[in-house]
């Protein structure tokens, strides 16, 4: 695997699909500093890549991430940690701001830092026997990259509260149940069918993808008649262009198109 800065992050490319691993295994991919740095840098390598048409965000080893590094973050003064935690959103907002469909492989855990790492990803695969959740109201704090914010869309207020408030796990098929995953896998696989996950979405229209990404991201933060404005330009943009007419072509022909993202 090449690896980045530090080499707490590795990016791979196979067909039009990126891999992002974490990759401190022998630390349980635990977040600290160069972490974030690391995995910000493999996600602007994945943006300047216009082969890519889907992302994964995966951990190497055993576990998917164990959180943040406890010892950092118990240390860290009032300006570290602010510090700290600019960046952390940097990180997040970047991942959320990915143009290619994202999917995070959550193996074994992603407790309390390694939670809110995963949310802004459009699709997260779990394991059975994930550890998931919470836990930053035991510690003092409250979970601040991005919970408060990110799961309320994805989940409601009510069960956002349960979860931030509490800080507690939850069962990954209660996960799936409301929403917050959307496939639970046995383990062991999870590596390979968020790759899967990938795959499949790496096959569809690479401008559509894109356009209707933008256009969801954008459901909960404009009205609706905006939103329409917005669906139908995005949707006049694309219609004069190769793929369109491949698609349908394709659709008539009864084969697989083959979609270039022009």
């Amino acid at each position: 695997m090449p690896e980045i800065g530090t080499g707490t992050a590795v990016v791979e490319f196979d067909g039009h699909r990126a891999d992002v691993w974490l990759n401190r295994p022998d630390k349980r991919n635990a977040i600290n500093q160069d972490v974030i740095r690391d995995l910000t840098e493999a996600i602007e390598r994945v943006e300047d890549r216009e082969d890519v048409r889907a992302m994964t965000l995966l951990g190497n080893g055993s576990v998917f991430c164990a959180g943040m590094n406890l010892e950092m973050m118990f240390s860290a003064d009032h300006d570290e940690h602010e510090e700290f935690h600019a960046k952390l959103r940097e990180l997040f907002d970047a991942i959320e701001a990915v143009s290619v469909p994202t999917v995070a492989g959550i193996k074994k855990a992603a407790v309390a830092g390694a939670f809110e790492l995963a949310l802004p990803a459009d699709f997260r695969v779990i394991g059975s026997d994930a550890k998931y959740g919470l836990r930053e109201t035991k510690l003092g704090i409250f979970p601040s990259g991005g919970s408060t914010q990110r799961l309320p869309r994805l989940i409601g207020l009510s069960r956002a509260k349960d979860l931030v408030m509490r800080s507690d796990f939850i069962d990954p098929a209660e996960a799936e149940r409301i929403g917050l995953v959307h496939e639970v896998v046995d383990p062991g696989t999870v590596d390979e069918e968020a790759q899967a996950l990938a795959d499949e979405l790496a096959t569809r229209a690479p401008l559509g993808m894109t356009r209707a990404k933008e256009c969801l991201d954008a459901a909960f933060d404009v009205s609706m008649d905006e939103g329409l404005d917005m669906e139908h330009e995005r949707a006049v943009e694309i219609w004069d262009t190769h793929d369109r007419r491949e698609g349908f072509g394709a659709a008539l022909e009864e084969r697989d198109p083959e979609f270039e993202g022009e």
